[in-house]
């Protein structure tokens, strides 16, 4: 019973702590007129709102918690998905260079065009899936596509992605674009609106439905290939299938975010001392755990100062002592 109830709590977590921050910041918004500003785009005759109301909560708030929840699952999911893969605890949900990917996609849209938004997505959304197939690729050098072997093709294509980051911050305008980039590589949901849920959301919830309708084939893959091979699985399709899932839902979350960081690292670990590694509890608890996680985060990044702080400059700060922390606690003893 009080498993369940952990569970329960775990995963209504992330609805409660979304609601909750549409009441936190610096413009303070009247408890007494929440439901007349809900019901408002759906009842135009629901009562008189202040426009500014309604344009903090649904504009600018609302926005703001949806894709922040969402980002979060994404990254977490990921990194359960990938450390399941992997067998290895240290891998997280920007590995095979999904996130270095990314993050000179939006880098290249940002340098190319004035008015980037759009091209962002575009952009972090292409080349977070092109650097995973080309470290799939590289996985594939022996025709096969052993672990270790991905990880190092991961590691390759992370490492010229990241030096074609630092090529683009050198040749980018100073005054104008540079800080552009090296904001966005921070990580921040400060410019999101609700069109960047039209354009952020699928993939995310694409690449999330799809691992956690895969959690069972994650836990035969982590077994190795030998085994999955006696059960009659296909590893390399079945690989393939649970990397583009998780590519799509990191490519998602970073293109909407910017790079953060110790998310896909920390939070299946939190999972794991909650419902060991069995992947079909973990993956979804890590969801819940990742968006409530990253919900928190970004109420601290906008509420702490005057200015708003780069998210994964906080994620760094918290998820680096904790988890020197977990490893403490456990020992090691999760894997």
């Amino acid at each position: 019973m009080k498993k369940k109830i952990l569970y329960a709590s775990i995963f209504i977590s992330p609805i409660i702590l979304a609601f909750l921050t549409l009441f936190i910041g610096r413009y303070p918004v009247p408890i007494r007129d929440m439901p007349r500003i809900f019901a408002y785009p759906f009842l135009k005759h629901s009562g008189e709102i202040d426009d500014t109301y309604y344009a903090i909560i649904w504009s600018i708030r609302m926005p703001r918690a949806i894709l922040a929840a969402l980002a979060g699952a994404s990254l977490a999911v990921s990194g359960a998905a990938f450390q399941g893969l992997f067998h290895n605890p240290l891998v997280n949900s920007g590995m095979l260079g999904v996130s270095s990917g990314a993050g000179f996609g939006a880098a290249l849209a940002i340098l190319l065009f004035n008015n980037y938004s759009y091209h962002i997505y575009f952009f972090a959304l292409l080349f977070g899936g092109l650097a995973v197939l080309l470290s799939y690729t590289i996985g594939r050098i022996y025709k096969t596509t052993p672990t270790i072997m991905l990880i190092l093709g991961g590691v390759i294509v992370s490492s010229m992605f990241s030096a074609l980051i630092s090529f683009i911050k050198y040749v980018a305008d100073p005054y104008n674009k540079l800080p552009a980039i090296t904001f966005w590589l921070m990580g921040s949901f400060a410019s999101v609106s609700r069109r960047d849920i039209i354009i952020g959301v699928p993939p995310m919830v694409l690449g999330i439905v799809g691992l956690i309708l895969i959690r069972w084939r994650i836990n035969v893959l982590s077994m190795g290939d030998r085994e999955a091979h006696t059960l009659g699985i296909n590893t390399n399709i079945e690989k393939l299938i649970a990397i583009g899932f998780a590519t799509l839902a990191t490519a998602g979350a970073v293109c909407v975010s910017g790079t953060i960081g110790w998310i896909g690292l920390v939070i299946p670990h939190i999972g794991r001392m909650i419902v060991g590694n069995d992947n079909k509890a973990l993956i979804p608890i890590s969801c819940a755990l990742g968006a409530s996680f990253l919900v928190i985060i970004d109420d601290i990044a906008r509420t702490l100062t005057g200015g708003e702080i780069p998210i994964g400059i906080l994620t760094s700060l918290i998820g680096g002592p904790f988890f020197v922390y977990l490893l403490k606690k456990t020992k090691g003893g999760n894997w």
